[in-house]
């Protein structure tokens, strides 16, 4: 039975939300349908908070990948971070990635994607569906073979600078 893409997101939002909780952080799921905002989370102390988008996959090739919006193309927020959920292996894994990166390595996919002819050997005009993958097809300089590993529950990025 394969489950719904509504089932496979809150699965991947609780997931998150179960290892923020369990690094001592305050964490909340946003309200349903908020555009860029999947979970809000605050630093014990509540002088820190960030905001986080959920990307889950629990289907597809055995390579990372995750279909994203054309908007993480332009979106940088230093307290912005996704969380791209791989439902699909046991364990499951979390790539935590701030956004700055997201955006850097979604435009650079953006412009190279641009840059090959579609099979009919037209010029591309758009490219419906980008994705976000850990090995691309093409040449990805800020993001080379194997990048999104680095990012693979590194959950250190909630932690505010010069608190340890």
């Amino acid at each position: 039975m394969k489950i719904s893409k509504d089932y496979i997101g809150l699965a991947g939002e609780y997931l998150v939300l179960s290892r923020l909780t369990a690094k001592g952080l305050l964490a909340s799921l946003a309200p349903r349908n908020t555009s860029t905002i999947d979970i809000f989370v605050t630093s014990k102390s509540g002088d820190v908070s960030w905001t986080v988008q959920v990307k889950s996959r629990m289907y597809g090739s055995d390579e990372n990948e995750w279909e994203i919006d054309e908007s993480f193309r332009h979106y940088s927020n230093p307290n912005l971070i996704y969380c791209f959920v791989d439902l699909l292996h046991t364990p499951e894994a979390v790539y935590v990635i701030p956004s700055k990166k997201v955006a850097e390595v979604a435009s650079e996919a953006h412009a190279a994607q641009m840059k090959k002819p579609m099979k009919d050997g037209t010029k591309r005009t758009s490219h419906n569906r980008p994705k976000l993958k850990n090995n691309f097809i093409v040449d990805i300089k800020s993001a080379p073979d194997g990048w999104m590993e680095i990012y693979k529950e590194k959950w250190d990025v909630f932690i505010p600078k010069g608190i340890e």
